[in-house]
């Protein structure tokens, strides 16, 4: 079975969306959507629209650094009882297994869940992607992905590419992506590519707002989605004044306030915690919406570099390379 988008089934989406949210579906001369679908009386999610017609969630759970077994199985069913659809996972995070048994524990029909993973360095090439791909489905227990990408700009990725496409025709990836690419690199991906990439997976928090690389994405009709949106907490992104009288003003928390940010901006992202407490609260972002002032407010915290990972810097490039043998988180704190 195909999951790539008929040229009749995107016709139909085109009309649907236009009928209901107005024109402009389509944008690149009539190739693209990239479109935000607002949530629909009886929903809890809004969705956007990617440049293939596949519609994703705009709200992910996350499960880097939850190991495998217990803690990720547990922590994926508390995000699938909150509401999340769209679980966020990959091979370097070695617990597909226990996000696969969630799932299937969980009583979720596989059609309404989003399922991301990604291929890592050292599973970059044709024939290494093509052999990880296979193993990531067999963990997950899974017959399909609806997301998978390059993990990072490293290593034989073209070859990977080829591999996904052809994975992607075949009807076993429903988009295919990248994660963490600069915009010099996804311009050279898109201008080399058969298929575009749907999404690109990067580091984006009100410490690091990227504003020039949004709008290469933009440009490229490329999906931006953030993930670490808190930074995992650095630089006192928690006690932050500015966002903490945002938070008050809601009655809400920072983090919160912080997801409400990114997909107000346009960014779907991926949060993560382990606690189910802080899993539904992160989920609970549906009911309030942040000013034009604040919004504002927040765009001026923007620091203009990274805080997790810097892909240009001799010692990232080293720290992800080494990260399956050593998982340090960051090397740009030292």
């Amino acid at each position: 079975m195909s999951y790539c988008v008929a040229a009749q089934e995107l016709q139909d989406i085109e009309n649907l969306y236009a009928g209901k949210y107005g024109a402009g579906i389509r944008q690149g001369g009539g190739q693209t959507y990239n479109k935000r679908i607002p949530m629909q009386e009886g929903e809890n999610m809004e969705y956007v629209l990617l440049n293939n017609g596949v519609s994703m969630p705009v709200l992910g759970f996350g499960t880097f650094q939850i190991p495998n077994g217990a803690p990720c199985r547990e922590a994926v069913a508390a995000a699938l009882a909150a509401g999340y659809r769209h679980i966020d996972t990959a091979s370097s995070y070695q617990n597909e297994e226990a996000v696969g048994q969630a799932i299937r524990q969980s009583g979720v029909a596989r059609s309404e869940l989003f399922i991301t993973s990604k291929a890592y360095i050292h599973e970059m090439g044709y024939d290494k992607t093509k052999a990880a791909f296979d193993r990531q489905l067999r963990l997950l227990g899974l017959d399909y992905l609806d997301l998978y990408l390059v993990h990072m700009p490293f290593g034989d990725y073209y070859g990977s590419w080829r591999a996904m496409e052809e994975l992607y025709k075949e009807g076993k990836i429903r988009a295919i992506g990248v994660s963490n690419f600069s915009s010099s690199r996804l311009m050279d991906l898109c201008y080399n590519a058969d298929i575009a990439p749907a999404v690109n997976q990067i580091e984006r928090h009100p410490f690091y707002q990227r504003a020039e690389e949004l709008a290469v994405m933009e440009e490229l009709n490329v999906q931006a989605e953030a993930w670490a949106p808190f930074a995992e907490g650095m630089n006192g992104m928690f006690t932050q004044p500015v966002l903490q009288e945002i938070a008050a003003a809601h009655g809400k928390s920072v983090a919160q306030v912080i997801l409400r940010w990114e997909i107000q901006s346009g960014l779907p992202c991926i949060a993560k915690s382990v606690r189910p407490e802080r899993i539904r609260e992160n989920f609970a972002i549906w009911d309030f919406e942040l000013t034009a002032d604040e919004m504002k407010g927040i765009a001026a915290l923007d620091l203009g570099h990274p805080q997790m990972l810097d892909t240009e810097r001799p010692s990232e490039v080293k720290r992800v390379y080494d990260f399956l043998n050593n998982p340090v988180v960051t090397s740009l704190h030292e």
